[in-house]
């Protein structure tokens, strides 16, 4: 008679869901601006990547995409973000996304294109948590930790290199 413990298969699968996890949160603390907690906090809202088809259906899923306000001809509004997606993956993005447009110089350029053109400062903060949660989707996809090159111009990028 074997009288010595054997591992059951749920602490297995919490072990490998576990090692997951964090390779996973370890890609997205790469990006500026996101720390441990809100890359908890965008893995655990987010789930499985895969089932989302594009960057733009997870930034649909969060609720930042522009929406416009028209009714026929006479009838235009302002376009504001949706916000009929998830409010805790919105909240979770707010200040990091502050965070970036203060520390990211890559950044900059796309900053200062939308200020001349005239967006207020609630809009460009909503425009950047839209380019971070498709940053993010870009990250986990690919399993490549953040390069701020790839945000640059072509032209900005090419002379870097």
């Amino acid at each position: 008679m074997n009288l010595e413990p054997r591992p059951s298969p749920l602490s297995q699968l919490t072990w490998s869901s576990t090692s997951l996890f964090l390779g996973r949160a370890d890609l997205l603390v790469s990006i500026v601006g996101i720390g441990p907690d809100t890359a908890a906090w965008l893995l655990a809202e987010i789930g499985d990547i895969k089932a989302f088809g594009s960057a733009w259906q997870l930034a649909a899923y969060a609720g930042l995409t522009p929406q416009e306000h028209t009714s026929g001809t006479s009838v235009t509004g302002k376009t504001r973000l949706c916000k009929i997606g998830n409010a805790r993956i919105r909240k979770a993005l707010y200040f990091p996304a502050l965070t970036i447009l203060r520390r990211a110089p890559e950044l900059r350029p796309w900053h200062q294109r939308l200020a001349t053109a005239g967006k207020t400062k609630m809009a460009i903060v909503g425009a950047t948590m839209h380019k971070l949660i498709r940053i993010v989707y870009g990250i986990l996809v690919s399993g490549q930790t953040y390069d701020p090159t790839k945000l640059l111009p072509p032209e900005s990028a090419a002379a870097i290199a």
